[in-house]
């Protein structure tokens, strides 16, 4: 049980300090499992689990599974993916829940218990949320959260092209809009709201993301390392001015190296350390 009061920032910096700033992901692509001889089935998936688990568990901070490399295959997916959480606790590292979860009411409440109770049979240290049916209604997972020591990290820049039409639309009505306000930077904004280090932000690290984040002070996940197109050298100019815990990801760049877990160890190792080198 992680301990109320035990905040999710003071938690995750504490594991930085330990282990270095990097979130490595496990990520089943198809891709991958062909190129490490597996088959698309749960008993493939299992395998290269296994090897990400053992290779990622002792050394890294943050490991984030792609939950929805999991869920394609029904019930024994799901099933691999509570070990895997369960196995890379005991293990020390964070695990992050990259389930973009984002709904109303019960629903979004559900969603909460699911990923951030004590207990439950899928909890992770922290899991993505998205905040476009309104930042507001993420409230049950971001009291959830705050009641376990957990995290939730919303959804504000995203590296996708698909996302720049909505995330940079200036909100509607007078004064905001003048000054220019996005919907994304209202997200950073409303994030910022949150004293406790429970929310988080994902800002994508492939490019010019357009925000104010120096009034920002909690963790920042920025994916895109590797296989996006970003490398760590370009993180220092595209977070510059940044406040928050800034933690890069990279995920089938690392995984890439596999199937065995010494050369995948090896390989997040070493993107670990550009990105301490880049971020000195």
């Amino acid at each position: 049980m992680t301990p109320v009061g035990s905040g999710f920032a003071d938690r995750l910096r504490s594991a930085v300090e330990q282990r270095g700033r990097l979130c490595a992901g496990i990520d089943p692509h198809p891709e991958l499992l062909e190129a490490w001889g597996l088959p698309r089935s749960p008993d493939g998936l299992a395998q290269f689990t296994d090897v990400c688990v053992r290779a990622l568990g002792p050394s890294v901070a943050v490991v984030k599974p792609q939950v929805a490399m999991f869920e394609e295959y029904g019930s024994a997916g799901l099933a691999v993916l509570e070990d895997a959480l369960a196995r890379l606790h005991e293990a020390g590292a964070l695990t992050l829940a990259d389930a973009k979860r984002g709904d109303i009411g019960s629903t979004m409440a559900a969603y909460a218990r699911a990923w951030l109770s004590d207990g439950a049979p899928l909890a992770a240290d922290a899991v993505t949320a998205a905040p476009y049916l309104g930042l507001g209604a993420l409230a049950p997972a971001v009291e959830q959260a705050r009641g376990t020591g957990r995290g939730v990290f919303v959804l504000a820049r995203t590296s996708n092209p698909e996302g720049h039409a909505v995330q940079t639309a200036q909100l509607a009505g007078g004064a905001a809009s003048a000054a220019g306000t996005t919907v994304a930077q209202s997200i950073v904004d409303g994030a910022a709201e949150d004293a406790t280090g429970t929310v988080g932000l994902v800002v994508g690290a492939t490019r010019a993301h357009g925000l104010r984040l120096d009034g920002f002070a909690g963790p920042i996940l920025a994916p895109g390392l590797g296989a996006q197109g970003a490398s760590a050298a370009d993180l220092p100019g595209i977070f510059s001015g940044a406040a928050g815990l800034l933690i890069p990801n990279s995920s089938r760049a690392i995984l890439r190296a596999g199937p065995d877990a010494e050369r995948v160890r090896t390989a997040a190792e070493r993107t670990r350390d550009e990105i301490e080198a880049a971020l000195r």
